[in-house]
């Protein structure tokens, strides 16, 4: 009972005051193995509490002009930026990425969502046109929608969460946000900050819990009329079903299977570290991590050697540790579930070329529990594989060889998902050429991750409907009206 009472506890937050729960779920540090926090396992008392919250914020806060709810949002990401240090140990903690990653991506990544949208609603207009034969004039407004469901993952808590709750309420709605259970502490945290930086009490409101008892409560509110989800395709379809009787907007984010296409003229002293990077950042748990690596046959020898090289050289230790590159996985089940990926393909024939069941691990004592695994590459795998056609979402890549440009076009379009596709070439035409024939939503050529956050970010096909971005979500929050006028 004593070790109970030392373990981190959090509380909802909802009406501006943090609540406690009847029942509590245990989260895990995923680089011990060890419960270390209770996050609450709320359910629809908490979700009708909350609505009931953000229905009474919401005429304050949508009446206020753009220039005061922009002031609100800049000081949130100053208070963010000034506990810079502390989320970040939190979030690397929490969720198991390294420190590095965390203090360099997540959390300032967390603070440029709010400054960046705190700009952005400022810039809008509207449009108008004349009818002088009529003697009309038409022109159109834009007003929030009211209550919206915001729902992220765990894989960047804090980034995906804040990347939803800026667009939202600047453009003045209320909000409540279910984060993942398996990584709520940078919320709650976030939450302490709230009222200082001036946000209403019930223009945000956090309620944790599982997807089953939280999520399902929050999407089949007939009073939420708008639901924003970064997860995985199966939640998706459950959401759209759950939607579907009161005709929810609906912003879904999911899952990807990117392909790297690395042709005989890349130059391979940039494309080997980035595609690395790109394959086994955040334990390749992001959902636009490369999975599969298509190499031009006259390179491909002298690639797979050096990706496979550079790979090894990739360090896996405890997350607080500044010289790691790669951290624990999220849980022990999604552990087996990546390592379950590496049996198939092995039972398929492929060949494990670094990491798992191939190199050792090693950690310290304290750590041998924790959900680690070394950084994987297959080859001699079949298109057909399920290593090759599913969302992985672990530190494992393919590597295959192919002879032409449109044959490789056909391969990496062959799948399901349609996310994000980096392109390896020095040939400019080559480049805008094949990155138009992807059915990728982001192709990112001779580099990775390089965000622009004025323009549309999302997926096609599987990967996911609507777009996010500064004008993508301004139309996604808020509602259009025509006005016309007859003078």
């Amino acid at each position: 009972m004593a070790a109970s009472r030392a373990l981190l506890t959090l509380e909802n937050f909802i009406g501006g005051k943090f609540l406690p729960c009847n029942s509590y779920l245990d989260s895990y540090d995923p680089s011990t193995g060890e419960v270390y926090c209770r996050v609450p396992d709320s359910g629809k008392e908490e979700i009708e509490a909350a609505v009931e919250a953000a229905r009474a914020a919401f005429p304050g806060w949508s009446s206020r002009s753009p220039q005061e709810r922009s002031q609100v949002l800049h000081r949130l990401a100053d208070l963010l930026e000034q506990s810079l240090e502390e989320l970040a140990q939190a979030e690397s903690k929490d969720q198991g990425k390294t420190i590095t990653l965390a203090k360099t991506m997540d959390i300032p990544r967390s603070v440029q969502n709010f400054r960046f949208f705190a700009s952005s609603i400022l810039h809008h207009t509207s449009e108008c046109t004349q009818m002088d034969h009529l003697g009309c004039l038409h022109y159109t407004v834009r007003a929030p929608v009211g209550i919206a469901g915001l729902i992220s993952p765990w894989n960047l808590p804090l980034y995906l969460l804040t990347w939803k709750i800026a667009p939202a309420i600047a453009a003045g709605n209320t909000v409540i946000a279910k984060p993942s259970e398996l990584t709520s502490v940078t919320t709650w945290m976030m939450c302490r900050l709230l009222e200082k930086a001036g946000v209403p009490a019930g223009v945000v409101n956090i309620v944790f819990g599982t997807g089953p008892q939280v999520g399902e409560a929050l999407v089949s509110h007939p009073e939420v009329p708008l639901i924003s989800f970064t997860g995985s395709q199966p939640t998706a379809e459950r959401i759209m079903q759950l939607s579907a009787p009161h005709c929810k907007k609906l912003s879904l984010e999911l899952g990807g299977k990117n392909p790297a296409l690395i042709f005989e003229d890349a130059n391979l002293e940039e494309c080997i570290p980035t595609t690395v990077r790109s394959s086994f950042a955040n334990q390749g748990e992001i959902c636009l991590c490369t999975s599969r690596i298509f190499v031009q046959k006259s390179i491909y020898n002298e690639f797979l050697k050096r990706f496979v090289e550079a790979t090894r050289m990739w360090k896996v230790g405890v997350p607080s540790d500044p010289s790691a590159n790669m951290g624990a996985l999220i849980s022990k089940a999604h552990l087996e579930k990546v390592r379950s990926y590496i049996k198939r393909a092995r039972m398929e024939g492929a060949q494990i070329l670094c990491g798992e069941g191939v190199d050792n691990l090693n950690l310290p004592p304290r750590n041998q529990t924790g959900y680690f695994m070394l950084p994987t590459v297959i080859t001699d795998i079949k298109d057909e594989s399920c290593c090759m056609k599913e969302e992985i979402f672990g530190p494992v890549t393919c590597v295959v060889p192919f002879d032409s440009e449109e044959e490789v076009i056909q391969r990496a379009n062959s799948v399901k998902y349609g996310l994000a596709a980096t392109v390896w070439s020095s040939n400019v035409g080559r480049v805008h050429r094949v990155a138009k024939r992807l059915q990728a939503g982001l192709v990112w050529t001779n580099c990775w991750l390089i965000r622009e956050l004025n323009l549309p970010f999302g997926g096609m096909k599987s990967s996911g409907v609507g777009r996010e971005g500064v004008k993508d979500s301004y139309e996604f929050f808020t509602e259009i009206k025509t006005i016309t006028v007859k003078h």
